[in-house]
């Protein structure tokens, strides 16, 4: 979209009709700079509950005398609803837009966080037990919610941006919201060690609803939205939406969205990727600190530390970059190259019991998965341009509970192995990378017919 944006933030329309129908009902709110930045803004917010538990797992895991398999399932708790509710929150995008979808899943998280703070400064965290349990893998799920802005913002900035520039605006929005768990990975740590858990909470949740107050006040949705809102019909609505710039459109209703999404092949195969790029990533930004103390002997501080910075940040950093090769040489080759990174930075770490090259094994993780999630998103409206939100919703959705379901399964072999599992666990990911590779492969060779059928010329 190319409007210039008025100093009071609102496109110039340059349609006549508007001066007849009056320009105040007609203009549009804010421009595709506004739309995405306030996308990727209210993500970062919501998205920091990935590292929840992650950082202070140690502190939960002495209170509550926790297994490694229960260690999993709650650092992950975040992921249940941050991944899942990626589905139907995606999909209303298409009925509404995305801004209230938004509000309702940062809200949902402020309630979660809320709670879990009310538990510990009635509790206390030394008076945990495990009779807590499943109220703090409550609290946690509930506060996990706003991970799943992903999917909505996913289509708000999908439907801001032309489709030639959706790889490099979709790893733009994802990379640098993908960038808060790094930053709180870092700073929960040190904020533990000077005030308290409590105390690291509470300042936790005032950021949580200042920053969902700057978000519902300068977030815009894209202009058919906007249109649709102030009663134009379907036809109008999309007729102007076109002459300012907008390309993609919604399918249909929440639900169609999802069953036209669904009935297509290649979605699945994209849900499959996802699992192992973006749900790996989820997984292993909140098991990394445990790896990092439990096998290497390093204080919190320092695991920490070395998660924002060797895995974390570096992956959000290049998703960026990512995005702008996948538009370039494609997605489908991308991702070849990305999930060969993490087959091998996985099968290093099985073996690696040398800090240098656990470290160096990690980095190439991280770099695999930021390149690959950024490659499969790169592809959601080339494959599915008919249902964006619906399959957003389920990429995004299914893919991303990976981040649920693979750290238990991480912690599994610690409890089987004890602290050699550790490495051991690493195995998981080596198959995953594989099967990942294999289905990249398979979506390169059969590219020129999967685009045509998806209604999408053949790259020539």
């Amino acid at each position: 979209m190319s409007e210039p944006e008025s100093e009071d933030g609102r496109v110039a329309t340059g349609d006549p009709q508007d001066e007849v129908d009056g320009r105040a009902t007609l203009e549009v709110r804010g421009g595709p700079r506004r739309g995405v930045a306030s996308a990727t803004f209210g993500f970062f917010v919501g998205f920091a509950g990935v590292v929840l538990f992650g950082p202070v797992a140690a502190e939960f895991e002495g209170a509550m005398g926790l297994s490694g398999l229960l260690l999993g399932l709650l650092v992950a708790a975040p992921q249940l609803t941050g991944s899942l509710l990626r589905i139907p929150f995606g999909a209303w995008v298409e009925k509404t837009g995305a801004k209230k979808p938004f509000l309702v899943l940062l809200g949902l998280s402020i309630v979660g966080m809320g709670g879990l703070l009310v538990l510990l400064a009635t509790a206390g965290a030394d008076g945990l037990t495990m009779a807590h349990y499943p109220l703090v893998f409550l609290l946690g799920s509930l506060s996990g919610c706003g991970i799943a802005t992903f999917s909505v913002g996913t289509a708000q900035t999908s439907y801001w941006y032309p489709s030639a520039k959706q790889g490099t605006v979709l790893a733009a929005f994802g990379g640098l919201g993908n960038t808060s768990p790094a930053i709180f990975t870092i700073l929960v740590p040190t904020a533990l060690a000077a005030v308290g858990l409590t105390t690291t909470y509470a300042v936790w949740f005032c950021f949580l609803v200042v920053g969902t107050a700057v978000y519902a006040r300068y977030a815009v949705d894209a202009p058919y939205f906007q249109f649709s809102k102030r009663g134009l019909e379907d036809g109008e609505a999309r007729r102007r939406a076109e002459a300012r710039g907008q390309e993609l459109f919604p399918g249909g209703d929440a639900l169609g969205s999802i069953r036209e999404a669904a009935r297509i092949p290649r979605t699945w195969s994209l849900v499959a990727l996802f699992f192992v790029s973006f749900g790996g990533f989820l997984a292993l930004t909140t098991w990394l600190p445990s790896y990092w103390q439990s096998f290497h002997g390093l204080e919190s501080r320092t695991a920490g530390l070395l998660t924002a910075l060797g895995f974390t940040l570096l992956s959000a950093a290049v998703r960026i970059g990512g995005g702008a090769l996948s538009d370039r040489i494609g997605g489908e080759g991308t991702a070849i190259a990305s999930f060969a990174t993490i087959a091998v930075g996985a099968a290093i770490l099985i073996v690696a019991h040398d800090f240098v090259l656990a470290l160096a094994a990690t980095m190439l993780l991280g770099a695999g998965m930021g390149v690959a999630s950024a490659a499969v998103f790169q592809l959601v409206p080339k494959y599915v341009p008919d249902a964006v939100g619906g399959a957003s919703g389920l990429v995004g959705g299914i893919g991303a509970f990976g981040g649920f379901v693979v750290p238990p399964l991480l912690g599994l072999f610690v409890d089987l192995r004890g602290v050699s599992g550790y490495a051991a666990g690493f195995v998981v990911y080596l198959v995953l990378g594989l099967v990942a590779l294999g289905l990249s492969s398979h979506l390169y060779r059969i590219k020129p017919v999967s685009t045509a059928e998806a209604g999408v010329p053949a790259d020539d």
